[in-house]
């Protein structure tokens, strides 16, 4: 059973999509990107310039060329370098990429490269779904954290976070204390609180995502699927999604912050 706060990141393709995700006060982060179809690729500098006037919410911007693998040449790494750069000059509070080499091992040069660029604007490095690619994932854990990424996004290297929940209990509690571990791919009103029961994690990522027609059709962000999710997960008397302005509050309440803590804590003091 649940008993602590948890964080809600939305997937976000489009302006439109930051608009949506945004209506929802529980909504604590978004990831922009485009192309959702494709898994999420690079936005354009613009999408984060006016999603930045749209939204004061943290925006963490995707940093991927191309579909079709993790695998780079020069000039690629070149280009999200280069992207990842000029995001941050524009107010991205973070950039998510992830680089593998030609072994499926983590590209540390690269990667070590990237955090650099990223914390030295003082914001956020997350290494995407590349993970789930590695051939070893307590190696490719151990690379990361060496190269002082802050967070990985997995879905516990199966297709979906419900497979791959147990993969992702282990890396929590194995690795949760030297970097964070975000659970996400497929996530639902049916199955989010089995992942926060059965993986420790206190924060997940999930698109929401409808297909839309406009002379064709398309993914969006759907808020009213993410409304049924905070108001299935509020109906729960195990658990409580908090909003930015209960964050705030309990930043400046020390003993209400002691209320929301992990029922293992719970359980170690009895």
């Amino acid at each position: 059973m649940l008993n602590h706060k948890v964080l809600l990141e939305i997937c976000a393709g489009s302006l439109s999509d930051v608009i949506a995700a945004s209506s929802v006060k529980e909504t604590d982060r978004i990831e922009l990107n485009c192309a959702l179809e494709l898994g999420g690729l690079t936005p354009s500098l613009q999408t984060l310039v006016r999603a930045k006037q749209k939204t004061d919410i943290p925006l963490i911007c995707m940093v991927r060329p191309r579909p079709a693998g993790f695998i780079y040449n020069n000039d690629e790494k070149e280009t999200m370098y280069a992207d990842a750069e000029t995001f941050l000059q524009n107010g991205a509070d973070g950039i998510v990429f992830g680089c593998l080499k030609e072994d499926h091992t983590v590209d540390e040069e690269f990667t070590v490269r990237m955090v650099q660029l990223i914390h030295s604007y003082g914001k956020e490095a997350v290494f995407h779904k590349a993970f789930d690619d590695a051939k070893d994932p307590d190696a490719a854990i151990q690379a990361l954290i060496r190269c002082r990424v802050d967070r990985i996004l997995t879905s516990g290297l199966q297709p979906d976070v419900l497979q791959g929940k147990n993969m992702i209990a282990y890396l929590q509690k194995t690795y949760g204390k030297e970097i964070q571990i975000l659970p996400g791919g497929g996530v639902t009103k049916e199955n989010i609180r089995i992942i926060f029961a059965d993986t420790g994690c206190t924060q997940i990522h999930m698109t929401a995502k409808t297909a839309r027609q406009n002379d064709g059709s398309y993914y969006a962000v759907d808020a009213a699927k993410i409304n049924a999710i905070v108001r299935h997960m509020q109906d729960t008397a195990e658990s409580r999604i908090l909003t930015r302005e209960d964050r705030d509050m309990l930043k400046q309440e020390q003993y209400e912050q002691s209320l929301y803590v992990f029922q293992e804590d719970d359980e170690r003091r009895n």
